[in-house]
């Protein structure tokens, strides 16, 4: 046998797999041979998309089934034996494993990253490669398990028997959770971008503790009724029939697995407080959902249960932490297990990349001051000051304003799919209703085809939240689009909502990301791959914020004596779930009962106003607002935000790799298939369909190039095939053969040289006319000829000419 001759793939199979079957590994269970790791960052430029590569290991090994150990990299015997080593210990950095390996088929490079002095690599025989006691031997040292933890850290994933698996990342917050509680801690914060998985997780962790009878009844919290319910029908099914919800005066005891609502186990009064049915030591493990919301706050009632149920392992799930000078939640569950980021999801293809239209108005970047004396239209005369951008929808409302933002909305709406799932996200309810009357009569023909195109999602309308889960269901039609302003910045599954609108002013970096979130999903059936945000009020300032993607740090300072509700609660609990709410009721969230004159803002109302007969929001409906500026914005491979075309992107991505014309020149010659060069640059995100709208669609992709980085005249299919007709290239073939040559060249000039590399060409129009395929290669003296005959045929076409 010619080893040198052996592909890749065959050295795995005739080397590599037989080497681990004899050292004791399971092919079936143990072995994940071409694992996938990533699934390739999503490029967006324009209203086009592709996806990178992504990353695949050549084997992921598995003690038992749910703890990657070890990671092999192959490649064909004309590598060396640590030509994939450098790849093998990338993959093993992501899936943070000790234990390396590389192999050409002859013997295994090893490195052992748990080495600290000596020799990190060695060179193993095919006979020598560890079996997985040895390695697990190894590792479980390292970390320290008695038999007792070891027993707990092995137990299985549940598994329904699809090909549904954890991916990398879920498997490292799983295993670290576990092995943390292992070890005996109590207090644990998983950190999970929007989207990522963070209730599979979940569902994970506890299916593990449950089966190996480690925690024995379970407590499930979440704050919003759509939450608890998603999680029972979906990834908590498995528990079946030990599976509960707790209602209103519900204590059933009798169950192993709970779900609740805060609001439901809690209240003002002590006979609300449901939890408290329970002893304190009932539950043995409590895992609270979006814990940066209530149970962040240190005299909460929803901080109580967790206190109440103090002896029980307690985990907390955000994507957002929640760090301020008056709120952690660091400072109750400590530093995060793990961390996966929205910026490594977006990294690794399994989060939505997005663009940012920014969109200022001229009275936003002004400000607007009254002239004197003047009244809104309910006849409140206007006090004298200048109002500015976060005075516009709270004390000022300027209906052209809110005119405009519609009439912007439609338009993007109206020049890509008027059926794009859209959630505008305004400053209050007031501002959320008037933003959808305003929607509905710029959209009036598809308004009155279906009232519910436009529908306010707000807290307090019955009618709007009836339609929260046929907004997120994606095969759903109706509400298109929904308005809101707290009640869907968290916990939505919107998974094909391709518009977010930013009309709100946002300073919370919590809230940012949540509302950020809400698009960050990838349903790839419903052609959902990137999200657009249009910004009104410059919320997406906070992306160059270093804190924005970063780990969690805490800041919280704890006074004696003395704790602080933080003050963006208030607005959650008013926009929340009816029955969610603590008693408080605000004004400006339910004005009806006043007079339509008499205008108030909750959160800027002073005893004494009411008598007063002051006016707190201003209705004006005679003052322009205009566009002052509009751009476009990408998400970069670095995380960052910048504004760039699609040419100075092309012109970025092909000089990096080549630095000169002449070497994108030869690169381009020296290539027998060019759909291979383009299907390159397609994976780094160069369109060059995009860059034919404004270059010329008769133009060659190589012209394309050469125009857009290096300035050169481009020149059209037509002019390089005439070029060549006017050659002594076909002289040197026969009649039949230059017959088919002039013909390839005609197809060449009507759609490109990718047409003319596939042989399948010769079975269409005129090319039967000369004969079968065979008949036609067989013209050229066999295949090998007829790809010389192309290949030479290509080389006159891209022949420099002085």
């Amino acid at each position: 046998m010619n080893k040198k001759s052996l592909s890749e793939r065959d050295i795995c199979s005739k080397f590599i797999n037989p080497a681990l079957e004899a050292s004791g590994w399971d092919l079936q269970w143990q072995v994940r041979e071409e694992f996938p790791i990533t699934n390739g960052r999503i490029i967006v430029r324009g209203k086009l998309h592709t996806r990178a590569k992504n990353k695949r290991a050549d084997y992921v090994l598995f003690y038992k089934s749910n703890i990657p150990i070890a990671v092999i990299e192959a490649k064909d015997n004309r590598h060396s034996v640590g030509d994939g080593m450098q790849q093998a210990l990338q993959y093993a950095d992501l899936l943070e494993v000790p234990f390396v390996f590389s192999s050409n088929g002859d013997s295994f490079l090893f490195h052992n990253k748990l080495v600290s002095e000596g020799n990190l690599e060695t060179e193993l025989g095919l006979d020598q490669f560890p079996n997985p006691e040895s390695l697990w031997k190894m590792w479980k040292e390292e970390q320290g398990l008695d038999s007792v933890q070891e027993e707990l850290v092995t137990q299985d994933y549940h598994s329904d028997g699809s090909n549904k698996s954890p991916r990398y990342y879920q498997i490292l917050a799983i295993n670290k959770t576990i092995e943390a509680i292992a070890k005996g801690q109590k207090r644990l914060l998983l950190v999970m971008a929007t989207g990522t998985g963070k209730t599979y997780t979940a569902f994970q962790i506890i299916w593990r503790l449950w089966k190996s009878k480690t925690k024995k009844r379970i407590l499930f919290l979440a704050d919003r009724n759509i939450l608890v319910d998603q999680t029972m029908t979906n990834d908590f099914k498995p528990f079946g029939s030990a599976m509960t919800k707790i209602q209103k005066r519900q204590a059933n005891k009798s169950y192993e697995i709970y779900l609740s609502l805060y609001q439901a186990v809690t209240g003002t009064e002590e006979e609300q407080n449901i939890y408290k049915q329970f002893s304190p030591d009932f539950f043995d493990l409590i895992v609270v959902d979006e814990c940066h919301r209530g149970s962040a706050a240190e005299d909460s009632n929803w901080r109580a249960i967790l206190e109440y149920f103090s002896s029980a392992t307690q985990i907390g799930l955000t994507a957002t932490p929640k760090e301020t000078k008056d709120v952690s939640n660091i400072h109750y569950f400590g530093e995060p297990v793990y961390t996966y980021s929205l910026r490594q999801g977006i990294e690794d293809g399994f989060l939505a990349p997005y663009k940012v239209i920014r969109i200022d108005l001229d009275k936003d970047l002004s400000g607007w001051r009254p002239e004197k004396g003047m009244r809104d239209k309910y006849g409140n005369e206007i006090e004298d000051k200048v109002y500015k951008q976060s005075d516009f929808d709270k004390k000022v409302i300027l209906d052209k304003r809110t005119e405009l933002v519609a009439s912007k909305v439609s338009e993007f709406l109206k020049q890509n799919d008027r059926f794009h799932k859209t959630i505008v996200f305004c400053e209050n309810i007031d501002h959320a209703e008037r933003m959808r009357q305003a929607l509905v009569n710029e959209n009036s023909d598809l308004a009155s085809q279906n009232s519910k195109y436009v529908m306010r999602i707000t807290g307090d309308s019955e009618e709007g939240k009836e339609e929260l889960d046929n907004f997120i269901f994606p095969e759903s039609k109706y509400p298109v689009i929904a308005t809101t302003s707290k009640l869907m910045t968290t916990g939505v599954d919107a998974q094909t909502c391709k518009l977010i609108v930013l009309d709100q002013h946002i300073q919370s970096m919590t809230e940012f990301k949540q509302i950020i979130g809400r698009g960050t999903r990838i349903n790839e059936d419903f052609d959902k791959y990137y999200f657009t945000i249009m910004d009104f009020k410059r919320a997406t300032e906070l992306f160059a914020d270093p804190d924005f993607d970063g780990d969690p740090v805490q800041i919280y300072e704890p006074k004696e004596g003395e704790s602080v509700t933080p003050p963006e609660s208030l607005d959650e609990e008013m926009d929340g779930d009816v029955g969610s709410s603590n008693g408080v009721t605000g004004f400006g969230e339910n004005e009806s009962e006043f007079d339509p004159s008499l205008r108030f803002d909750g959160r800027e109302f002073q005893e004494g106003d009411l008598p007063r007969n002051r006016v707190l929001k201003y209705y004006v409906d005679s003052v322009e607002v205009r566009v002052a500026s509009e751009r476009v914005q990408y998400f970069d491979a670095n995380g960052k935000l910048v504004t760039e075309s699609l040419k100075d992107y092309t012109r970025k991505t092909v000089t990096k790799e080549f630095s000169t014309l002449d070497e994108f020149r030869k690169h381009w010659n020296a290539t027998e298939r060019k759909q291979a060069i383009l299907e390159e640059l397609a994976n780094q995100g160069v369109f060059l369909e995009a860059l034919a709208e404004d270059v010329g669609k008769d133009v060659d992709p190589f012209d394309l190039i050469c125009h857009v980085v290096w300035d050169k005249r481009p020149l059209t299919r037509r002019e390089r095939a005439d070029r060549v007709k006017k050659t002594n290239y076909f002289e040197k073939y026969g009649e039949a053969a230059r017959k088919v040559l002039d013909a390839l060249l005609e197809k060449y000039a009507d759609s490109g040289v990718v047409q003319i590399e596939e042989t399948q060409i010769l079975t269409i129009n005129p090319f039967p006319e000369f004969g079968t395929p065979m008949e036609i290669i067989q013209e050229f003296g066999g295949i090998e000829k007829y790809n010389d005959a192309i290949t030479g045929l290509e080389n006159a076409l891209y022949l420099e000419i002085a």
